[in-house]
């Protein structure tokens, strides 16, 4: 079992009670239609005693039932067996009336505690860090909140309930047979330790197992997911058969490792079957002894047989919950252990809020690193003063995304500060924080909706006139008026529909629409060629105007506009200022 993997049973049950709180009285309301399930069961065999013992005998009705029937009903044997059929058809009906209700509850609220499970988890991922998600990738996670979750049903409504109602028919049951034959109640009891026994033992090692399953199938569903957002280099390069061989290898576990918990579940079924049949045999060996002695009646023995029939029905279904239940508690172990993971950046409590900053900015003796032996940014201190334009170079993996990455929280830093308007970014809202900040980069990111709709994802509500005029600003408003569909045309899964430097002037748009006093500009123009290119460089001009600016790029003409050129070189900084606007930056004062 993976590490990961720490509660017990008992600690699982208490957590998820915890997570179904607000549909308590819905658990409830279906524990209760399981009593029911469980009279019912109880009067089953009754109308089959009365035609026995009473129509075809000459033994009375059942003590209980005779204030209950008018004298007519059984003054005679052809009214006694008109009872008899009209209580098969009445509790034919209960038991498919409870059926239906208790299914359509089931089901509703079964399917609310996913959607709040589901929704919790997926608020959490989003919060945690960044380093967790570049760590762990974001599979594992997807496979955790669509497939793991649901565990939260499968184990309160399709496991709990069935096991109460199983105990209870299985109590009332053996209290019926107790009163008719205590012998053959003490048989049919006589095999409950050695069923509870197999299921106790098999219980852990398929826990165990299923836990290895869930992980092989989330490792095949990770391929899939990989080779499907790189499809393009995939068929570019023909590597179709190689990654369909390596799907298939990750695959394979699982499938043996559904084999192997087949393996398990059968040989279990197989003992609770042969003890089941051992103990039917005795109890049918007892019973006819004792018609033989006159201590039973062919009727008591009939409904006695048919009790035992169905004492054994709860008791397997007891014993194969524990054992089918243990899926669902991998399941929701590894939901409950993605909820355990604290993000490495966390809200202060008491934090400040802010409304909108000026944008100075200042770094202080700053080092960062993913790993004590993995430095990538040290001893970076530089100050910047409101709407300064600061331009950031150095070669690919030196740190320069890492530092902006700095600027708006995703990661903390391992050593010093950084400031904003003279306060530390800790100290502020996270919300707050990050809505300071606009953000282009080189691979514009857009959602699987209209244009209008990812443009105003910059600021929600914003009017289809606040929406064209970000879009005249960052020139895009020409060629979304020229589509077919305007500003309402989808741009297909990642913007796909769309070229590059569309999607760039899209991505422009969001930005002048949040109208954030802080700029990050990661490379913006490097992915188009250079027509599209003056184009967006002339929007990302408007768009820097009374704005502090970041704007990462490899051409030092991209660069001009800046007031300030930072270095950055073995996450060292090395300041390299223009001329003529050598003011703007200052070492920090510490």
């Amino acid at each position: 079992m993976s590490a990961s993997s720490r509660l017990g049973s008992l600690a699982l049950f208490l957590r998820l009670l915890g997570e179904a709180r607000a549909y308590r009285l819905h658990l409830l309301g279906i524990l209760l239609f399981s009593f029911v399930a469980s009279f019912l069961a109880l009067l089953a065999p009754l109308p089959l005693r009365i035609a026995v013992d009473s129509v075809i005998g000459s033994r009375p009705v059942p003590a209980f039932l005779e204030p209950l029937l008018p004298t007519a009903a059984t003054a005679s044997k052809s009214g006694l067996l008109t009872v008899s059929a009209v209580l098969v058809v009445v509790i034919g009906l209960l038991v498919y009336l409870e059926g239906l209700v208790s299914w359509v509850l089931q089901t509703y609220t079964g399917e609310k505690l996913v959607l709040a499970f589901r929704g919790e988890l997926f608020r959490h991922v989003q919060r945690l860090s960044l380093s967790y998600h570049d760590t762990k990738g974001t599979t594992d996670s997807t496979y955790r909140i669509q497939y793991d979750a649901p565990s939260i049903q499968w184990i309160l409504v399709a496991g709990i309930t069935p096991l109460v109602t199983a105990g209870t028919t299985l109590a009332g049951m053996i209290y019926v047979t107790a009163r008719i034959d205590w012998q053959l109640a003490l048989v049919a009891l006589a095999v409950s330790p050695a069923l509870f026994f197999f299921a106790w033992t098999s219980a852990k090692r398929l826990r165990s197992q299923w836990y290895e399953v869930k992980e092989m199938h989330s490792s095949a569903m990770s391929v899939v997911q990989e080779v499907l957002a790189a499809v393009r280099v995939v068929r570019a390069f023909g590597q179709e058969d190689r990654e369909h061989e390596r799907f298939i290898h990750h695959a394979r576990k699982g499938v043996w490792g559904q084999v192997r918990v087949a393996l398990l579940e059968g040989t279990f079924d197989l003992l609770v079957g042969l003890t089941i049949a051992v103990g039917t045999a005795a109890a049918l060996v007892i019973g006819v002894q004792h018609v033989r002695s006159d201590t039973l009646t062919l009727g008591e023995l009939l409904v006695v047989m048919t009790y035992l029939a169905q004492i054994y029905v709860p008791l397997r279904t007891m014993t194969k919950k524990i054992t089918d239940l243990q899926g669902s508690l991998a399941s929701a172990d590894r939901a409950f252990s993605l909820l355990d993971e604290l993000p490495d950046v966390a809200e202060r409590a008491g934090a400040r809020p802010l409304v909108r900053a000026a944008g100075a900015v200042t770094f202080r003796d700053l080092s960062f690193a993913f790993a004590a032996d993995r430095p990538i940014l040290r001893d970076i201190s530089f100050a910047v003063g409101a709407g300064s334009h600061i331009g950031i170079m150095g070669a690919t993996g030196a740190g320069k995304t890492t530092l902006v990455s700095l600027l708006l929280r995703f990661y903390d830093p391992t050593a010093g500060q950084i400031l904003l308007d003279g306060v530390d970014l800790r100290e502020y809202r996270l919300a707050d924080l990050r809505q300071q900040f606009a953000i282009v980069l080189q691979d514009p990111v857009l959602f699987s909706s209209s244009i209008a709709e990812n443009i105003a994802y910059a600021r929600p509500g914003a009017t289809r006139r606040d929406i064209a005029a970000a879009a005249e600003q960052a020139n895009a408003h020409e060629f979304v008026a020229s589509l077919p569909e305007g500003y309402d045309t989808q741009v297909g899964e990642r913007g796909m529909r769309l070229s590059g430097g569309e999607r760039q002037r899209i991505s422009l748009a969001r930005a002048f629409l949040k109208n954030a006093p802080i700029l990050i500009l990661d490379e913006p123009t490097s992915a188009v060629d250079r027509k599209t290119e003056s184009g967006i460089l002339d929007a990302m001009e408007k768009l820097m105007n009374g704005r502090t600016v970041f704007m990462i790029a490899h051409h030092l003409s991209t660069l001009e506009r800046c007031d300030v050129l930072l270095r950055i070189e073995d996450g060292r900084l090395s300041p390299l200022r223009f001329p003529e606007r050598a003011a703007v930056v200052r070492a920090p004062t510490k």
